[in-house]
């Protein structure tokens, strides 16, 4: 059975965002409905372990290195901060528990769990919409789109992107995240950072031949060259995060679902 690594607030906040404003005990129907989308998770992919991972306390250490990051993405909500605590204690009543790392980014404690797991021959499963875990894809660890039961695989991912999951930090190092505020090289989308990386390799190759590449791409790399080290830092989930947590509090069994009618959307 595999491991299940939910991205808190990346589900969290895509159900609050479905659920209409002018709805009746609207606090109780999106947490109602963040349940009843976990347990929709735990029945289809029976895991034998299972974390809502969230954000650390704190800035994070991307956003005291670059301190634009996520500097034009909404707040979140008002309503919704307050019915967090509400919302994780109901998951934790059906098994899943809660779990960050002060200073770090949900995206990062993921990644660390996938990375030890995955490596000790475990198979996980990641939900989240995020691209950036497009970069974890591999033989163990599954990319799934919960809300459009979708798997982000090879394959997917190659046709979306133009790349493999193994050069998704160098695409993305070139043509940066706006969602993030992480600009890359200015004016390079995604087509024309793919096609770079396809013509030299990487993106260690593409820096190192930039002079020899013409016209107004050329210019352009050039120009925005000694960003990209911090670039690459930036979209690279780190794999290393010193959780001081046992996998074991997480193991998670059916019968911790309970009674289906509790909470449900």
């Amino acid at each position: 059975m595999p491991i299940l690594l939910i991205d808190g607030l990346n589900l969290i906040r895509r159900v609050h965002a479905g659920v209409p404003e002018v709805a009746e005990d609207r606090d109780d129907a999106v947490l109602n409905a963040c349940v009843a989308s976990v347990r929709r998770a735990l029945r289809k992919h029976q895991p034998s372990h299972v974390a809502l991972v969230m954000e650390g306390a704190g800035p994070s250490w991307r956003s005291r290195e670059y301190p634009d990051y996520k500097k034009d993405r909404p707040p979140m909500p008002d309503d919704l901060e307050a019915g967090l605590p509400g919302i994780k204690n109901a998951l934790s009543e059906i098994g899943v528990h809660a779990l960050s790392a002060p200073g770090f980014e949900a995206d990062d404690v993921i990644a660390s769990i996938a990375k030890r797991t995955s490596d000790a021959g475990v198979q996980v499963i990641i939900l989240s919409t995020d691209k950036s875990f497009c970069q974890m894809v591999g033989p163990r660890v599954a990319l799934v789109d919960h809300f459009n039961n979708l798997v982000r695989d090879h394959v997917w991912i190659c046709e979306r992107y133009g790349v493999a999951p193994e050069q998704i930090v160098d695409l993305m190092s070139l043509a940066g995240d706006p969602s993030l505020g992480i600009p890359g090289i200015r004016s390079v989308g995604v087509r024309t950072a793919a096609r770079l990386i396809h013509d030299f390799g990487n993106l260690d190759s593409v820096i190192e031949h930039a002079q020899e590449i013409p016209g107004k791409l050329g210019a352009k790399l050039r120009e925005g060259i000694e960003t990209l080290p911090l670039m690459r830092r930036l979209v690279s989930l780190r794999q290393d995060v010193d959780l001081g947590a046992n996998l074991h509090d997480f193991r998670w069994s059916k019968e911790l679902l309970g009674n289906e009618a509790k909470h449900s959307a």
